[in-house]
C-alpha cells in the first residue's frame, strides 16, 4: 500500500442508498505507519484458513472472491458504516452526487444481519410504493436477506430501470410481512423544494445535501424574497439522509453570521482534527462567486423553525445541531437519527475499468457547542409527533440500534443510554396503536408544519405528552414555549 499522500473522500451520509453509495466529499488523507508490531501469528493464521478453503471447500472458489471477502469481513465488524466498495459501488458513489442515479430511492443499512430501511427518498419509487423508515427488508424477490453481506443485499436491488422487484418487509405493528412490488428507475433527486405556505412564510425543505444544495438553495431563497419580505422560514431535514459535508455548512451558513462554526471533527490523525465555519472556503466547491453573497442581510435575522424527525441523519444533524446551538432557529419534531461519525473514501485500487476502494470510519463530529450526537441523536427543542395522536409506525430505527455502532464517548451520556433502554424495554411491553394516515411533507395536512407555523407566530404549539424513550443530546436552553 503506498505511504503517499492519496485524494479520498470524507462521508456524513449514513447507510447506502440502493443505487448508489452514500455521498462524499473531497479531503485528503494520508498513510501513516502504524508503528506496532506486524502480527505475525494473525497473519500466519489467516493464511492457514485461506489455504484450508482453497484445498477444502466443495467448490473451487477464486483467489480475488477470497480476498474481497476477507476485506468486507474486515471492514463490516469494525461498525456499521465502514464497508468495502467493489468496482460498481465505487463508480455508483462517484456519479450520485449529482442527484440522479439507477434504483429504488431507498437509504438502507446493516443491523445484526439484516436489512433495514433508515429512510426513503422523496418522489422515489420506495417512496410511491410506501416504504416507511425503519421497514426491515426480509427478503428480496426469491432471497432471503438473513445473514447476507449489504453489498450483495444491494446488488440485487439494483438493476435497469423499468425492471420490476418485489421487497418483502417485516413493519412494526403488522402481523405479517407484507410484499411491495416495485419497479425500478432513474433516481432523481430535486435537493431543496420550495413554496409560500402563505404570504410572508416561507417553507423550504432539503432532502438530501448535494454537489448543487447550496447553490439551488440560495437560488430559491432570491425567488421567495421577490414575493416580499418573509416574516418567518420553516426548514424541514425530517428524512432527509444526509449528504455532502460542504453542502451541510452551506445551508447552516445561509442562516449563521460569518465565520461561526458549523461543526467540528476529531480522530486518531492530523487530517481528521477540523473546524469547519460559516465561510466560503469551507462550502464552496469552486472558485466562482459565493452562492450566499447575493442573499438578503435579513437572512441572519429571519424568525427559523427547524423539523427534524428520527430519519434526519448525519449532514441533517450537523445543520439541527448548528443552528440549535448558536440559538438561531427552534428545532421541532422528534429525535434525529443519531449518526456522529465521518466516514473517508480510501481508493485501494485506481484502476480505470475496475476501481475499488474503503469506506472507513476516521473521525467522530461535534456541534459547535462540543455535543457529540453519536448514537443519541439531537433531542428537538419542541417535540411534536407525526400527528396529535402520536408518530407513524415504522420511524424508530437509529444509529443505537445499529450493531457494532460506535459509542458516544461521553460517560453520563452512555449512563443515559443505559437509563432509557430500559425504559424502551419496558415501553415495549405496552405496544401502542400509531396513526396510519400519512401525508405528504409541506402540504395542508402536515401536522408538524402547522406546529411549525404556530411557532413562528407566537401560538400554542402541541407538544408530545409524553417524551421518546430514548436518550438523545439534551439541547442547550432556549427560550420557553409559546
Amino acid at each position: 500500500m503506498s505511504r503517499g499522500r492519496l485524494r479520498s473522500w470524507s462521508l456524513v451520509g449514513v447507510g447506502v442508498i440502493v443505487g448508489l453509495s452514500i455521498s462524499y466529499g473531497l479531503t485528503a488523507y494520508a498513510f501513516r505507519d502504524n508503528h506496532g508490531p506486524i502480527p505475525l501469528e494473525e497473519i500466519r493464521e489467516f493464511t492457514e484458513v485461506f489455504g484450508a478453503i482453497k484445498a477444502n471447500y466443495v467448490e473451487p472458489v477464486e483467489d480475488r472472491k477470497l480476498m474481497q471477502e476477507a476485506i468486507s469481513g474486515m471492514l463490516a465488524g469494525l461498525d456499521p458504516h465502514s464497508a468495502f466498495l467493489d468496482s460498481d459501488a465505487f463508480k455508483d458513489l462517484q456519479v450520485g452526487t449529482q442527484g440522479e442515479f439507477g434504483g429504488l430511492g431507498i437509504e438502507v443499512g446493516a443491523e445484526d444481519g439484516a436489512v433495514r430501511v433508515i429512510a426513503p427518498i422523496d418522489d422515489t419509487p420506495a417512496a410511491r410504493a410506501g416504504i416507511r423508515a425503519g421497514d426491515l427488508i426480509i427478503k428480496i424477490d426469491d432471497k432471503f436477506t438473513r445473514g447476507m453481506p449489504l453489498g450483495d443485499a444491494i446488488k440485487l436491488m439494483r438493476g435497469k430501470p423499468r425492471t420490476p422487484i418485489t421487497l418483502t418487509i417485516a413493519r412494526k405493528g403488522e402481523n405479517a410481512p407484507l410484499e411491495i412490488k416495485l419497479v425500478r428507475d432513474v433516481i432523481r433527486v430535486q435537493s431543496v423544494k420550495s413554496h409560500m405556505i402563505e404570504p410572508g412564510y416561507a417553507f423550504l425543505r432539503v432532502t438530501q445535501f448535494q454537489e448543487r444544495t447550496v447553490d439551488d438553495l440560495a437560488r430559491q431563497l432570491g425567488d421567495l424574497y421577490k414575493q416580499g419580505p418573509l416574516k418567518g422560514i420553516v426548514l424541514d431535514l425530517r428524512n432527509d439522509p444526509g449528504g455532502l459535508l460542504h453542502a451541510a455548512v452551506g445551508v447552516s451558513a445561509v442562516f449563521l453570521p460569518p465565520d461561526a462554526t458549523v461543526v467540528t471533527t476529531d480522530g486518531r490523525t492530523e487530517d481528521a482534527h477540523r473546524r469547519y465555519a460559516a465561510i466560503p472556503a469551507d462550502y464552496q466547491r469552486t472558485h466562482g462567486d459565493d452562492a450566499l453573497a447575493h442573499l438578503p442581510h435579513e437572512i441572519k435575522t429571519v424568525p427559523l423553525v427547524v423539523l427534524v424527525n428520527g430519519a434526519s441523519a448525519s449532514a441533517s444533524e450537523i445543520v439541527a445541531g448548528a443552528l440549535q446551538d448558536h440559538k438561531r432557529a427552534t428545532l421541532i419534531g422528534t429525535q434525529t437519527f443519531g449518526k456522529g461519525s465521518v466516514q473517508t473514501i480510501i481508493p485501494i485500487r485506481n484502476d480505470r475499468d475496475n476501481p475499488t476502494a474503503i469506506k472507513l470510519t476516521t473521525a467522530r463530529y461535534f456541534t459547535p457547542s462540543g455535543r457529540s450526537i453519536q448514537a443519541q441523536g439531537i433531542a428537538p427543542d419542541l417535540q411534536v409527533e407525526d400527528t396529535a395522536e402520536g408518530n407513524f409506525a415504522g420511524l424508530n430505527v437509529r444509529e443505537a440500534d445499529l450493531a457494532h455502532h460506535l459509542e458516544n464517548q461521553n460517560a453520563a451520556a452512555l449512563e443515559a443510554v443505559k437509563v432509557t433502554a430500559g425504559q424502551k424495554d419496558e415501553a415495549a411491553e405496552k405496544p401502542a396503536v400509531a396513526p396510519q394516515r400519512r401525508y405528504e411533507f409541506g402540504t395542508a395536512d402536515d401536522f408538524q408544519l402547522k406546529q411549525a407555523m404556530n411557532r413562528l407566530k407566537g401560538l400554542p404549539v402541541d407538544t408530545a405528552k409524553v417524551k421518546e424513550s430514548v436518550a438523545a443530546s439534551p439541547a442547550p436552553p432556549t427560550v420557553p414555549t409559546h
